[in-house]
């Protein structure tokens, strides 16, 4: 998921749904809503897009990308914008609103996000929740950070980078975490001798790591469990530190409104129509939990979910405060790493 790619117009498949075609703006006028979006829902977009249209005659264009790269897209445009929706991962949302790129909007529902999930000026909010996980293949099995350090594993390990992939931007923070700031840097110094190099993308480790080509990847819960159920062939894990703890923390799909939307009105239909309760009650399909707290999951996707985070421990990063030093922590990891 989420990786930074230079074909971020190659869409989404089936989810570029209009009648007629055009650019991002489209061409079928107030019927048309056009969403920037991180990659990892594809299947479920689909779906809802069409609900969506059927409800309410609208068409939602959709072009998909990895979180930095579509965020940056939104940048690119402001003097000509052409999203209406952009939707991605912290610490990429956070920027984007930082910017000014974002308008504040109140979608019905929102009052349901927990305060932790949605910015306090209403700029963006989360619709489904999602969490970092790593994955191995049955070959192996790794339980620990420091096992990722063993001969064994060398040039057999990939993680997306940091800065480039909102997944791989998430490991440096979970080894912060873990590790302290210095500590990560160290861990991740020592963890260059077995990593096969640089990745824009954590979507496409999946299928190497199924084929044995590497051993451990990083990940997210939501899309790994989504190809597990199609492919199998690999598992998810949460390395545990030096004291058997295992842990993560939330990286929800964020979604906000664009400042200066060309179909705003019809915009703001469909971040309603994505935090209805049906709507929310439907995420976990794609082995998403709800943003909204009133919406309870269930059925057996859901209990993979759950069965997949038992006994690790969940915390809540300040992404405010992540963003503030992001650029920093970033030029410290491309010197521990030498690159």
């Amino acid at each position: 998921m989420k990786k930074l790619a230079a074909t971020a117009l190659a869409g989404l498949l089936a989810l570029t749904l209009a009648a007629c075609g055009g650019t991002a703006g489209g061409a079928s006028g107030d019927q048309t809503v056009t969403l920037y979006t991180v990659d990892g829902l594809e299947d479920w977009y689909a779906q809802r897009i069409e609900e969506f249209k059927a409800k309410t005659g609208i068409t939602v264009q959709a072009v998909t990308a990895g979180s930095g790269e579509v965020a940056s897209r939104v940048e690119k445009e402001k003097a000509n914008t052409q999203a209406d929706i952009l939707v991605t991962l912290p610490p990429f949302i956070q920027r984007a609103a930082s910017q000014g790129l974002l308008a504040a909007t109140a979608p019905s529902g929102a009052d349901q996000v927990p305060a932790g999930q949605k910015d306090g000026q209403g700029r963006y909010f989360a619709i489904m929740n999602n969490y970092l996980s790593f994955i191995r293949n049955p070959q192996v099995s790794p339980k620990t950070w420091d096992d990722l350090l063993a001969p064994a594993f060398k040039g057999k390990l990939q993680y997306s980078t940091p800065g480039e992939a909102g997944d791989g931007t998430a490991v440096l923070l979970q080894l912060q975490h873990v590790l302290g700031e210095q500590g990560a840097l160290e861990y991740l110094t020592n963890l260059e001798a077995n990593n096969v190099g640089p990745s824009s993308s954590t979507g496409k480790l999946q299928p190497k790591v199924a084929k044995a080509e590497i051993l451990v990847a990083n990940g997210d819960v939501q899309m790994n469990l989504a190809s597990i159920e199609k492919s199998g062939d690999f598992e998810v894990f949460f390395p545990a530190d030096s004291h058997g703890k295992r842990s993560t923390f939330a990286l929800p799909y964020y979604a906000g409104l664009v400042t200066n939307a060309p179909h705003a009105e019809n915009a703001k239909k469909f971040l309603d129509f994505l935090l209805s309760p049906e709507v929310q009650g439907k995420a976990v399909d794609a082995f998403g939990a709800p943003a909204r707290t009133d919406v309870t999951p269930s059925g057996p996707r859901a209990d993979k979910v759950k069965a997949a985070l038992d006994g690790v421990e969940i915390w809540q990063p300040d992404w405010d405060a992540v963003l503030a030093k992001l650029d920093a922590d970033l030029a410290a990891y491309k010197k521990a790493v030498g690159r």
